[in-house]
């Protein structure tokens, strides 16, 4: 990527100049699971784009034409191309990167800590260099999720600490959070609709502009920058509640012999029921962060948020249910979880994707270490690797056959599309399905013990 065109980023006829002869050069600083399908698609629109990025590894590997998310479909072929015509390349180096950019989008992790505080220390750390190195006119849009006043309270002070940045007047910011869930990145970058809030109109008028360009969805206008960041905590702790609330209900429903999938399959059919499905755990980058999120800022403004204070606390609880449904099929068994080999079928947090973070995999397997059980894993998504100290079995049958008992924490597709029947053959014939992937009925005329989350069994 050639230096920068000198364009004013603040003035809407050069940017719109701009995407027309396609000379708006684009910087994105964090490519990992959205930042970096985010830079293929001002690639693809023809926009030079430069991905920038900490992770030395994954940045030669991009450069070299490796594609690293081989679970998101729809954006190897455009990988490729933009590669291969030049649009797109990465780099270490944020000097390099800004020096050539009029547009910054910050697509950066936003963990939580051990005390389940949120962690913005890598948009902290990006924005005090930028402070030092931003070109005069530049735009910053703020594509990580954060708290509602982030930018306004924090993010803008570290951008003017050096005195060189003045907001609004030689660079301004806004946001765009992103909005797209893991392995359908492409369908929603493509269909769903996008926030957008800044500092002020104008700054508005032009972020739209540009993703309008881009990506071609709705752009639904925000007021500023905190309203545009409260929709999407919304939207996102809204699954969290929900999710912590049938989690609650299968836990009284086994108790009353009632399937909680029977339950939500004719719930869904009145027209105002949205569906959310019981489970292990609440794991991923966004919804227990988001809920932690919402907490903090309860915390700071002095607020109370007691619905989602006690949803966490459901579904952090889960994993133990599962460990608790574990142990009453080894005792029905009459036999002792210590020493058992348990087959864990499923790491990750969500369903074909190949991610571990904040998977409730992880603290299951941990759990029942120390009741004395080994621990066996297939996933195929982490096959012939070692997740969690443990080496991922290579072929999922011979791993059951060599198993005392299975439990289904992940609903890859392949384990939707298993025949029951091969459980039977385990050690002791010990299954707990976790994500309602077993159809009960079809293991009525076994020899399995058999265990669900809701299942009424």
């Amino acid at each position: 990527m050639e230096n920068s065109k000198k364009i004013d980023v603040n003035n809407i006829d050069q940017v719109r100049n701009s995407l027309n002869d396609k000379s708006l050069k684009v910087c994105v600083v964090g490519i990992g699971r959205i930042g970096l399908p985010t830079a293929l698609s001002f690639a693809k629109a023809g926009l030079q784009t430069i991905g920038m990025d900490i992770n030395e590894k994954l940045v030669n590997s991009i450069n070299q034409g490796n594609f690293p998310l081989k679970d998101e479909p729809g954006y190897e072929d455009i990988f490729n191309n933009v590669i291969k015509n030049g649009n797109f390349s990465a780099t270490t180096n944020i000097n390099e990167a800004v020096s050539k950019s009029n547009l910054i989008l910050l697509s950066l992790p936003t963990p939580m800590n051990k005390k389940n505080i949120p962690d913005y220390s890598a948009l902290e750390s990006v924005c005090k260099q930028l402070s030092d190195i931003l070109q005069p006119n530049s735009l910053i849009v703020v594509e990580s999720t954060i708290e509602p006043g982030f930018i306004e309270s924090t993010l803008i002070n570290i951008l003017e600490k050096t005195k060189r940045l003045h907001v609004g007047k030689n660079f301004t910011i806004g946001v765009c959070p992103e909005n797209a869930n893991p392995g359908e990145i492409f369908h929603d970058f493509t269909n769903l609709p996008r926030l957008v809030g800044s500092i002020d109109k104008e700054t508005t008028k032009i972020i739209a502009m540009i993703y309008d360009f881009v990506f071609s969805v709705e752009l639904i206008i925000m007021p500023d920058c905190k309203t545009a960041n409260a929709v999407k905590l919304t939207t996102n702790v809204f699954r969290d509640v929900n999710i912590a609330f049938v989690n609650e209900l299968s836990l009284m429903f086994d108790k009353l012999g009632i399937d909680t999938l029977k339950v939500l399959d004719a719930a869904k059919r009145k027209y105002n029921f949205q569906i959310h499905y019981p489970g292990a755990g609440v794991g991923g980058p966004c919804l227990p962060i988001n809920s932690y999120q919402f907490l903090n800022t309860a915390t700071r403004t002095d607020s109370k948020l007691s619905i989602i204070e006690q949803s966490r606390e459901i579904n952090e609880k889960m994993p133990d249910h599962v460990i608790n449904l574990t142990l009453d099929c080894f005792k029905k068994c009459n036999k002792s979880i210590k020493g058992s080999n348990i087959l864990i079928l499923g790491i990750s947090y969500k369903a074909d994707v190949k991610d571990v973070q904040l998977s409730p995999a992880e603290i299951i397997i941990n759990k029942l270490k120390d009741l004395g059980a080994s621990i066996r894993i297939y996933d195929p998504y982490y096959k012939n690797s070692e997740v969690f100290g443990i080496n991922i079995e290579s072929n999922m049958n011979d791993a059951i056959t060599k198993a005392d008992a299975s439990i289904i924490i992940t609903a890859h597709k392949e384990f939707q599309e298993i025949n029951p029947q091969i459980f039977t053959k385990m050690n002791t014939p010990i299954l707990i399905d976790s994500r309602g992937v077993i159809d009960t009925s079809s293991i009525k005329n076994t020899n399995l013990v058999f265990r669900g989350i809701g299942r009424g069994i």
